[in-house]
């Protein structure tokens, strides 16, 4: 189901003439840490529109270190503070959530953060949540660099965990009719150079030029340009 179709069947459409908010809600990969040049591609989104003259509204509701838990915690009351005028809530909703739900804690065999099974409840509800509130669509996470590990000398992204949960958040997503953009498997394809470039040096965050990287991607998804 395209954007537009999803804002024409949801009880919360777009008045004419007036510009869409946008909430996005998820991690440090929303919030932008690790580009002090531009705040991250929601920010490089969010001054894209404001630079029009109908350009549509976007906050920014991104939590370093959140898990999909501590999201779906969040979403329903940080959502609804959203709508700007009385009676109003916003149009749609962006996820970007679940990277800092994979890593393992201590050391590379031991327990990840989340366990899978709770993780698959967690995003389960939280997909069925945010629908429930207006339409979605979801921005998956970038592949970390292994060599950086761990990350603060506890936390061991993988490969591995990633794919896992990655796989199954695209697979609610599309269950659900959410539009998923893959960024984990589109970023592997263009090589392991190309992502270590756009990473910082803690090999979790993108760095400047990896958030522009991000955003562009974005920019040239489907349901994204049906927004322009």
């Amino acid at each position: 189901m395209t954007i537009l179709n999803l804002l024409k069947t949801s009880p919360v459409t777009k008045q004419s003439g007036h510009p869409l908010k946008i909430t996005a809600f998820g991690d440090s990969l929303v919030y932008g840490y690790g580009d002090p040049l531009h705040g991250g591609w929601a920010e490089l989104l969010r001054r894209r529109w404001m630079g029009s003259a109908n350009g549509h509204i976007l906050y920014n509701l991104g939590v370093r270190g959140d898990t999909t838990a501590q999201v779906n915690q969040r979403l329903e009351q940080e959502f609804l503070w959203r709508g700007e005028l009385r009676n109003r809530v916003p149009d749609l909703l962006i996820l970007a959530v679940g990277v800092n739900d994979s890593p393992r804690l201590g050391k590379r065999d031991s327990k990840s953060m989340t366990t899978f099974d709770r993780f698959t409840l967690e995003m389960a509800n939280l997909l069925d949540k945010a629908q429930r509130l207006c339409p979605v669509i979801f921005v998956g996470m970038v592949p970390v660099d292994e060599s950086k590990m761990p990350f603060l000398d506890c936390f061991y992204f993988n490969h591995d965990d990633q794919f896992r949960y990655k796989e199954f958040t695209k697979s609610a997503c599309q269950s659900r009719d959410i539009p998923y953009l893959d960024l984990f498997d589109l970023w592997q394809s263009r090589g392991a150079d190309w992502c270590s470039d756009r990473l910082c040096d803690d090999g979790l965050h993108p760095n400047s030029d990896g958030y522009r990287s991000i955003y562009e991607d974005i920019c040239q998804w489907q349901p994204m340009m049906q927004l322009q």
